[in-house]
């Protein structure tokens, strides 16, 4: 007797489903734009910091002060730089699952409804954070830099990721349009 199900979906090879996550495009440099090198900047920089704060702490026996504090402002300039790469490529976390079951004209309807309030929030929170930073006026506690560098770098990026979502819609929307 077959311990099978008959109407069970057959097993692939897992090595097939592993090796096609690494088919890729070619490298082409005009792919990529001035915040994807602001963020590998930044994640360098944080890769450095964190590693002399571990160096420093568990084979010197005594840690940097300020690499800490200096870890956590470049983890943020990380996510929200990354974020506005996000934007560009439309790829920020969204469920697709109820457009499959939606009619073509809803489905279109609910990804512009999406976009708008996307861009909105972008919009919103830049206001937000430049009113906050520029109410700002501490220094941060390790080193003496105003902490309003953070706020602006933040206020910064939705700016950014409020350009790039329109940019991504206007050439969507203008390619759809010279295809019709």
């Amino acid at each position: 007797m077959n311990d099978t199900r008959e109407d069970a979906a057959p097993i692939g090879d897992p090595m097939i489903d592993f090796e096609s996550a690494f088919d890729d495009a070619p490298f082409r440099l005009s792919d990529y734009r001035i915040e994807d090198l602001v963020t590998l900047i930044l994640f360098w920089a944080l890769i450095l910091v964190v590693f002399a704060q571990f160096f420093s702490r568990y084979v010197m026996g005594d840690s940097i002060g300020w690499t800490e504090e200096i870890a956590r402002y470049l983890l943020i300039g990380v996510g929200f730089m990354g974020s506005v790469m996000a934007a560009r490529n439309g790829s920020h976390i969204m469920v697709e699952f109820f457009y499959h079951y939606m009619p073509a004209w809803q489905a279109l309807l609910l990804e512009r409804l999406v976009n708008l309030v996307s861009l909105s929030f972008y919009i919103a929170m830049a206001w937000v954070t430049y009113q906050l930073a520029s109410r700002t006026s501490s220094l941060m506690v390790s080193i003496d830099l105003p902490k309003s560098i953070i706020y602006f770098t933040v206020c910064g990026a939705f700016v950014l990721m409020a350009f790039r979502t329109v940019q991504r819609l206007y050439l969507k929307y203008r390619d759809r349009t010279n295809d019709a």
